[in-house]
């Protein structure tokens, strides 16, 4: 029985009061009521009604992006304005009536996006209010403290530690074109007829070390970034343009695993399904430290 969900104790006190942070944003005109979101959102604060994505209330929206990679119509971005804080109590006190299959579920995703203040918080208002920690978490250490990020995790600061090699090897450049960002390539460049095609984030090339050896050889490259660059509909066309213009063979996507960055597979998606010539797409998918965690053809 749920006694009390006032905090005693603790020291996490939610600011309920207007503030500028990170929070969704839903394009009405694009979303199908799919719902995907809606089960991507652990917090519970998307709900469908008349066939929509609605936020119930920003209270509950943590800003974290979960759901951008859950919807395929490309309808959730990320935008700073001003809103609610987000609060880790008042979302406990609907997520404890949801059972401990819920709670898990909230609490793994704090722990995934390095949130330590608000998993410390969630485990708190558990303890305070006399309700069972899930056992994966009772003797769990939760992550070294750094600095809080309320924002899409794409953007988290993080630092990887790793030992470099005394040994100098000069890698000599797989690029064969230019330009290379989207916006600035045309689709009937001579150098596009009948090439394999790679469009990667602009991330990614920073962060696998052998990009241009493994993954550019042997190919034209289109780079582009899902969440800071404008002009979706441009790039679906310029897409398509290649496709059924310039005969292009194949398509690589490479993107980081970072929520934001499926925008790009969408969009690619989008243009195939569009053109009139059908072309194989190979996804690849780039952890944070450059090791790939998915290649495959979809």
């Amino acid at each position: 029985m749920l006694h009390s969900f006032l905090l005693k104790d603790c020291k996490f006190v939610s600011n309920l009061k207007g503030m500028k942070r990170t929070i969704i944003k839903i394009d009405e005109n694009k979303c199908t009521g799919c719902g995907l979101c809606v089960s991507g959102c652990h917090e519970g604060a998307l709900q469908l009604i008349d066939g929509k994505a609605v936020m119930i209330s920003e209270l509950y929206c943590d800003g974290l992006g979960a759901c951008i990679g859950e919807c395929p119509e490309n309808a959730i971005t990320l935008e700073e304005r001003e809103a609610e804080a987000y609060s880790e109590t008042e979302t406990m006190k609907r997520l404890v009536l949801k059972g401990e299959n819920v709670i898990v579920a909230h609490l793994q995703h704090l722990l995934d996006c390095k949130q330590k203040e608000l998993f410390d918080e969630g485990i708190c208002f558990l303890q305070e209010n006399k309700i069972p920690v899930p056992a994966i978490f009772a003797k769990a250490q939760t992550p070294p403290t750094a600095p809080v990020h309320s924002g899409c995790p794409g953007s988290r600061a993080m630092s990887f530690d790793k030992v470099s090699s005394n040994t100098v090897q000069e890698q000599e450049s797989e690029l064969r074109q230019w330009p290379v960002q989207l916006h600035l390539l045309s689709p009937q460049a001579p150098y596009l007829q009948g090439a394999d095609l790679l469009i990667a984030a602009d991330c990614t090339a920073f962060s696998v070390g052998n990009f241009h050896s493994k993954f550019l050889k042997g190919k034209r490259l289109a780079i582009a970034c899902p969440k800071l660059d404008q002009g979706r509909e441009i790039y679906i066309e310029k897409i398509r343009s290649m496709i059924d213009d310039s005969h292009i063979n194949s398509i690589t996507v490479m993107i980081m695993e970072v929520p934001c960055c499926g925008g790009l597979l969408h969009i690619v998606k989008t243009a195939v399904e569009s053109a009139s010539r059908k072309v194989p797409v190979k996804l690849i998918v780039v952890g944070l430290e450059g090791n790939v965690l998915k290649e495959e053809w979809i």
